[in-house]
């Protein structure tokens, strides 16, 4: 079949058209001005804040590619040129050259300020770039070392800047010895007993620290604390001796000043009028603070009958607490003399302190004021405690109590009954799994050495 010659004509045009549109479309898919930015963390390149490095890759040019920026007018684009995304580039087919103009949506939007603003835009070359970012991090590095090198005090600000600070919004801040101060005014100052007795428990918390025991020494605090000893409130009576016991502990200085300053009689007066329990305990707790390592102390305390004071504490007590405090304080005093006395040191100062306790008739009087026979009766007690403390007591005190141990015959019956009864409760408590017989065994122990001194 043939075909008129005006449709072959059309056909040809028709596949001419369909081959133009072909090439236009690869020649669009095909830029060879093409630029990718990849994070590539195994090439040296620009540095990252992780530590990584990001690489600017060139695909398939190795030389810096000179971007294009298209106008609305079209332009030739020359080998080696690269153009923006969104561009419309087109193959002139008279010329046989590529050209390229703003698409259609940049159009809608393109004005002459804008194309003046495009052409001034410098070039950005890849690598100032990367020499631009390997400056920032060396920047990071040197400010980091210096402030490493900063000194301590320099982190913090002084004092007086903080104090001017917190001034500012109400706030104090007070030294210990500012705080003391302000609490013996407020005590002074006030006729509340409520209040002076808040007063006094900050004070009891206070004074725990050596310092600041000192420091309320030397502020005349030990005056307050004596008056309120002198108070007609148990509770005052109460809380001043326990503050004036927690002062006294391990304190030397404060123990000179409170002997100086009357407090041991007066504690003594104290226990010997009042019949409170809770100030009868806080005032042994202040007694043994004082007594404690210190001979000249103990001197006093015997030459104003405290024995005689403690021996009708001890008899007028009911429950066995007081019993057990006095008891405790007596073993403690005579281990304390007997560790002293023996000077096993060429060193003068333990000379010294050993000539202080011999002067110390603590034996002579406890036989003279009867302790020897009051001791024992602490074992009737019920309470495993009790009779241990008085087991111990009863050991140290042998040695000038010996002659009347043995002629005390409930002492010798109360020793061989208790042994009877723990040896039962070690037997009893063996055969139970898991238990705990050590405690028991040695205040059967305890039981067989008292005999064997006695004997």
């Amino acid at each position: 079949m043939r075909l008129r010659p005006s449709t072959a004509v059309r056909l040809i045009c028709l596949t001419f058209i369909v081959l133009l549109f072909h090439c236009c479309y690869i020649s669009c898919q095909r830029s060879d001005g093409a630029l990718t930015v990849v994070d590539n963390p195994e090439v040296n390149g620009l540095d990252t804040e992780d530590g990584s490095e990001a690489t600017i890759e060139e695909e398939d040019i190795k030389e810096d590619l000179e971007v294009v920026h298209p106008t609305d007018q079209w332009q030739t684009l020359k080998p080696g040129q690269a153009v923006p995304s969104g561009s419309h580039v087109r193959l002139n087919l008279q010329t046989g050259q590529r050209e390229v103009r703003l698409g259609e949506e940049h159009l809608k939007y393109w004005t002459q300020q804008h194309s003046e603003n495009e052409d001034k835009q410098p070039f950005i070359n890849p690598d100032e770039l990367k020499k631009a970012m390997k400056k920032i991090k060396e920047d990071l590095n040197i400010n980091k070392d210096s402030n490493q090198k900063e000194s301590v005090s320099s982190q913090f600000r002084p004092l007086d800047e903080l104090k001017k600070d917190m001034a500012q919004l109400d706030l104090l801040v007070e030294t210990d010895v500012q705080i003391l101060r302000r609490l013996l005014n407020q005590f002074n100052s006030t006729h509340v007993t409520e209040d002076k007795l808040n007063i006094l428990h900050e004070l009891e918390y206070m004074v725990h620290q050596v310092d600041n025991a000192q420091n309320l020494c030397s502020m005349g605090g030990l005056v307050f604390i004596l008056e309120g000893l002198n108070s007609s409130d148990s509770r005052l009576q109460e809380s001043s001796a326990f503050v004036l016991g927690s002062a006294l502990s391990s304190n030397p200085t404060v123990q000179v000043k409170a002997v100086e300053s009357g407090a041991l009689q007066t504690l003594l007066t104290l226990l010997a009028t009042t019949e409170h329990f809770p100030v009868q305990k806080k005032v042994l707790f202040a007694v043994g603070s004082l007594l404690r390592n210190f001979p000249f102390a103990q001197q006093h305390f015997l030459s104003n009958g405290g024995l005689q004071v403690l021996s009708e504490v001890f008899r007028g007590d009911g429950n066995g607490s007081l019993r057990t405090r006095i008891v405790t304080l007596l073993h403690d005093l005579i281990s304390e003399q007997i560790s002293k006395t023996s000077v096993d040191s060429v060193d003068p100062s333990h000379e010294e302190r050993a000539r202080q306790y011999s002067r110390v008739s603590l034996d002579k009087e406890l036989v003279e004021t009867n302790w020897c026979s009051l001791v024992p009766q602490l074992l009737d007690s019920s309470e495993h405690d009790y009779r241990e403390k008085a087991l111990q007591t009863l050991i140290v005190m042998a040695p000038m109590c010996l002659q009347q141990y043995r002629t005390d015959r409930s002492l010798m019956t109360s020793l061989t009954r208790l042994k009877t009864l723990y040896e039962e409760i070690v037997n009893k408590e063996k055969t139970v799994e898991n238990s705990q017989t050590e405690y028991f065994e040695e205040i059967v122990e305890l039981i067989d050495n008292l005999k064997i001194k006695i004997r």
